[in-house]
Formats: C-alpha cells, sequence, structure tokens
C-alpha cells in the first residue's frame, strides 16, 4: 500500500460540513500547473477517476480503479489511516484555534523545566523564522498547533538535543488525555541561523493509540510481517508494526519501499509518502505539489515490475490538501483508489467505495486475517479468478 499523502481528488459529499466546498488536490493543481506528466498513475486508471490536465482517460488502464469516501468525522492523517484500516472514529480529534490552555500549558513547562514560546496556530515555516532567534537565546523551545489536532513543539538542534526533544514529546504525549486527546504530538527540530532557518527530517509524530485493534494488529497476530514506511508507525503508535522505516523525503519512501518488496515475501508493505502534504500543500505551492507528484510517477514503474505473481499493489490517499486555496489545511475530499498487480483485471470500475474501510478489508482478505467490522473487501472485483 502506498499513501500519496493529501493527495485528494475532489470535494466529498460532506465537504461543506467542513467549510472544504470546491476543494479539489489534484485537478486544481494540474491546473495551476499547467497540466501533469503522470504516466504510470495513468495508465492505471487515474484519469479515469476524476479530469485531470495532462492525465487523459486511458480507454483501458492496466489496474482498476476508483475513489472513496471518509466516514469517520475528521480530515487529517490518523483518522485517514485509521479508517483505513478498520477502525471509524465517531468523534473528531480536538482542535485548539486559540492555543493550548493553562491547564495543559502549565504542567508541561513543568515537567520540562522550562518556559515556552508561541502557544498559537501559525505555520511551522513562519513560526520558526519569527521565534527561531529567541529560542536560540533563551532555549525555550515553540510551541505551536494548526487547524488540525496537533501539539508541535519545534528546537533547534544546536540547542534542544532531538533526543531531548522527543522526551518533551513523550511528556506532552501523556499530558494530553481525556478532552485534550490530541491526534499527534509532533517533534519538530531544525536547524540554521536566523533568517535560515531549515526544518529537518528527524521529525517524529507521537500518536494515540487506535482506540480498537485494527487489520495491522490482526496481520501481527497472524505473524505475518507489517513493514510501516515513512511516518505509518507513528500514526499508528506502533500498534500492528513489526517493522518500522522512518524517510528522508518521499524518493527514500520509494526507495525504501522497493528494498522491503526484494525481502518481504508475504506480509503488508504500507507507505506513506508525506512530502505532498507537508512541504507543498500546507505551503500553498501548486508547483512543487507536481513535481513531486511527477517524481513519484517516475519511480512508480520499478515498484510495478518488481510486483510479484500473487502480489497487490494498492495506491490511495487519506485526506486532501489543496495548495490553490487560500487555506494551508486540510481539505475534505474524496481520495483516489488505484489496484494493479499481476493477477489484478484492468479496467475495473470499483465505483465510489463507501469507507476507506475497504482497503483494510482488501488487505485482510487478501492475506487471510479477519475482516474489520466496516469495510467491504473489493477483492474478488479485482482479481482475476
Amino acid at each position: 500500500m502506498i499513501v500519496l499523502d493529501s493527495c485528494g481528488v475532489g470535494e466529498a459529499p460532506d465537504a461543506a460540513r467542513y467549510g472544504d466546498e470546491g476543494a479539489s488536490t489534484l485537478p486544481h493543481t494540474a491546473e495551476a500547473v499547467g497540466g501533469l506528466h503522470l504516466p504510470v498513475l495513468g495508465r492505471l486508471g487515474l484519469g479515469r477517476i476524476a479530469p485531470i490536465r495532462g492525465v487523459p482517460p486511458d480507454p483501458a488502464p492496466a489496474g482498476a480503479f476508483g475513489k472513496m469516501t471518509e466516514v469517520s468525522a475528521g480530515k487529517d492523517s490518523t483518522t485517514g489511516h485509521w479508517e483505513m484500516m478498520g477502525v471509524r472514529l465517531a468523534k473528531p480529534f480536538p482542535t485548539y484555534p486559540h492555543g493550548f490552555p493553562p491547564e495543559i500549558i502549565e504542567p508541561f513547562q513543568a515537567r520540562i523545566g522550562r518556559r515556552i514560546l508561541g502557544n498559537r496556530p501559525a505555520s511551522g515555516t513562519v513560526i520558526i523564522a519569527e521565534l527561531g532567534e529567541e529560542h536560540l537565546r533563551t532555549g525555550f523551545p515553540i510551541v505551536y498547533t494548526s487547524a488540525d489536532s496537533v501539539f508541535q513543539i519545534a528546537a533547534h538542534e544546536d540547542r534542544i538535543p532531538v533526543e531531548e526533544l522527543y522526551r518533551y514529546c513523550r511528556i506532552a504525549r501523556e499530558l494530553l488525555i481525556g478532552p485534550h486527546a490530541v491526534s499527534r504530538v509532533i517533534a519538530r527540530p531544525f536547524v540554521g541561523r536566523p533568517g535560515s532557518f531549515v526544518r529537518t527530517d528527524r521529525r517524529r509524530d507521537f500518536s494515540l493509540p487506535p482506540p480498537e485493534p485494527t487489520i495491522l494488529d490482526h496481520l501481527q497476530a497472524a505473524r505475518l510481517p507489517v513493514v510501516g514506511i515513512g511516518k505509518i508507525s507513528d500514526l499508528f503508535a506502533g500498534c500492528g508494526i513489526t517493522e518500522e522505516i522512518h524517510t528522508h523525503d518521499d524518493r527514500d519512501g520509494l526507495d525504501q519501499t522497493m528494498r522491503a518488496m526484494r525481502t518481504a515475501l508475504r506480509g503488508l508493505i504500507f507507505t506513506n509518502l508525506v512530502d505532498l502534504d507537508t512541504l507543498y500543500g500546507h505551503r500553498n505551492n501548486p508547483r512543487g505539489y507536481g513535481d513531486d507528484l511527477e517524481m513519484i510517477d517516475a519511480n512508480l514503474e520499478p515498484v510495478l515490475a518488481g510486483l510479484r505473481g500473487s502480489d497487490l499493489l494498492i495506491i490511495t490517499a487519506d485526506h486532501g490538501n489543496d495548495p490553490t486555496t487560500p487555506s494551508t489545511d486540510h481539505t475534505r475530499e474524496y481520495v483516489p483508489l488505484l489496484v494493479a498487480g499481476p493477477r489484478v483485471r484492468g479496467g475495473v470500475d470499483l465505483g465510489v467505495r463507501r469507507t476507506f474501510a475497504d482497503v483494510g478489508a482488501t488487505v485482510a482478505a487478501a492475506l487471510g486475517v479477519g475482516l474489520p467490522r466496516v469495510g467491504q473487501s473489493f477483492l474478488t472485483q479485482a482479481i482475476l479468478a
């Protein structure tokens, strides 16, 4: 499974409830850059899912294709990935448009033995530019949030070592429970000097554990390997993951996927390509978004070539993040569903799936473990008898 983080394909039926009418990440990005060159994804059926400039609908795609609707409340990565693996959330995670209240900040400061800077919603690159110099002078970490349910802590690697920053995040994770149980605490290390700060690839996410067993737990219980590449292990708080591989960027994520394919004979390789979201969607950069998509597409060919007889490749997304809108937040959208492999029926239209959990149900059916309580497998539709 490869998740193109934030690569939505059009507003979901309930987009208005989230303030996301008209959002359409992939089609709008393609329009903004004058068209996208995505021959591999196009060959699998991407152009049959939505009108995407530069990606014509293939009359006889090599893959099965469709799109999926999210039923959980929310539009963040944790919610989307959990639903993919069979967990539906009825309530969204808490958000903090005015910063975190004293009952969170005061015990956090007491536990780490330092004051904090910030405590407001902000872009990560903007807030370290604004407060980074004061942080270097005082040693106080920068705490901020966004429209997502996140408690983010930024610190310069020379002022607060990365392992110490991770310790701060674990303390925050212990404190953020009950009504303040945010989806993720995120470590945001950076380097550089005032005027030229740069975030590093040593980001770590400290998520809540899923509230019930997921398909990943069922696979692990069946002694099947589950390789989490990118931020997958972080999103599931390590639950159900037998091997975690953190990555430097999306290119590295694809390289690590190929390495895992060469060694894992049976089980699940679960990859998240996060740069689309963090580097381009949240920064309203359609050109960067399009360039990264084209890089991903160019590096999917060896992934397809590496599929063995009974292997199944599923490509999807976890939410939207339309870089052409004024907002820098996630967007509530349909996500693409592409299925490929030697035994996949080319050209099968899987339709509009009612929940992301159909992916998890399909993984469970393919690997012979218990089906989730939500979701319907599309395995028999997609696979040749």
